[in-house]
């Protein structure tokens, strides 16, 4: 038996099992009802609406994120809805916390059902503001942060028979976006971690989903990091985040994304927008970096030595942002506990 016939029954044995558990899925669909959930950069943004959604649905949340001030804001919102949840303040950066993070959540419930690395930071502005330093902080917290929750989680997964694993990624993970650099770098590291993982995952019956959303209207943009024209580069990062032709609701996120992880899809894009721009990236990738290309020329230049100085977005306002152009994405900072805090969620 040749390779070139090997891979191919390998690509048939694959789609044959796709198929099976669909099936299966139809008739035992997966709930989330008294599962245990753990979400990182979940006080606050996506990773607080995706605790709203899945509180609703029955599941017993633990909350994963730095700011343990933060953290109990969202404990307690959600607790008087009746939610079962639980704050650990931990940063994912560092593993021995990552893994005191899963020892939480299996202490409290018996269990780790549901693994969602939703934890980032965003950092904006020209490459050559960049340095190295942003880029470390970026993986540490997209690729090394989630490696470090799968792995303290997978043994007890395999223990209790499967799980489901969710890796937010973004957009930017499949396309990279200017002055976005040091994310989207870590965006599509994420994205290649959670595929191999997923590969290698489902014999344990543990489904990985990747999630790539497009512009979210969660309320980051006031905690998401900015070097060189700190006020251009807020407004118009603000103007994108806020407007509803650019952007979806983070409400409307979380209901696909928890669907998603309902029926263990192995990706998700988020938004009609963010669709097209991965399809122009693979079919016409000559006419994709040329969009790109302008689209830099269009963004704010570089600066002085100032700009290499970061700033988050509350600090970097200007006299469109906020405004009524950003009231959509204000709102949503008011709303997920996005204003005064440190960090900048997913």
């Amino acid at each position: 038996m040749n390779a070139t016939t090997k891979f191919a029954l390998a690509i048939g044995a694959g789609a044959a099992v796709l198929l099976a558990r669909r099936v299966l899925w139809r008739g035992a669909p997966y709930s989330f009802r008294g599962k245990s959930v753990l979400i990182t950069g979940g006080s606050r943004g996506l990773g607080l609406v995706l605790a709203r959604e899945l509180a609703a649905e029955g599941a017993q949340l633990t909350l994963v994120a730095r700011d343990a001030a933060e953290l109990d804001r969202a404990r307690a919102e959600l607790a008087a809805e009746g939610a079962a949840v639980q704050g650990f303040a931990a940063d994912v950066r560092e593993e021995a916390q990552a893994r005191s993070a899963v020892e939480r959540a299996v202490e409290r419930y018996g269990s780790i059902d549901v693994l969602v690395n939703n934890a980032g930071v965003i950092q904006a502005g020209p490459v050559e503001h960049m340095q190295l330093a942003d880029f470390e902080d970026a993986m540490a917290t997209h690729m090394w942060g989630a490696l470090y929750t799968m792995r303290a989680a997978l043994p007890h997964m395999r223990a209790q028979g499967g799980g489901r694993i969710v890796n937010i990624s973004s957009i930017g993970g499949k396309v990279a976006v200017p002055h976005l650099v040091p994310y989207t770098t870590s965006k599509f590291v994420l994205a290649g971690l959670s595929d191999g993982m997923r590969a290698e995952l489902a014999k344990d019956n543990i489904a990985v989903t990747t999630v790539f959303p497009g512009l979210m209207r969660t309320g980051s943009h006031f905690n998401a990091l900015f070097k060189g024209q700190h006020s251009k580069e807020f407004t118009w990062f603000s103007l994108l985040d806020a407007l509803p032709i650019s952007s979806v609701s983070a409400e409307s996120a979380a209901r696909q994304i928890a669907e998603a992880a309902r029926q263990g899809r192995p990706q998700l894009v988020i938004s009609i927008q963010a669709k097209a721009l991965a399809l122009l990236a693979q079919q016409l990738p000559g006419l994709s970096a040329g969009a790109l290309k302008l689209m830099n020329r269009l963004l704010p230049a570089p600066t002085g030595a100032a700009g290499d100085q970061s700033k988050p977005g509350r600090a970097s306002q200007s006299a469109l942002a906020p405004s009524l152009l950003t009231s959509l994405a204000d709102r949503a900072a008011a709303e997920n506990n996005g204003l005064g805090a440190r960090e900048a969620g997913a």
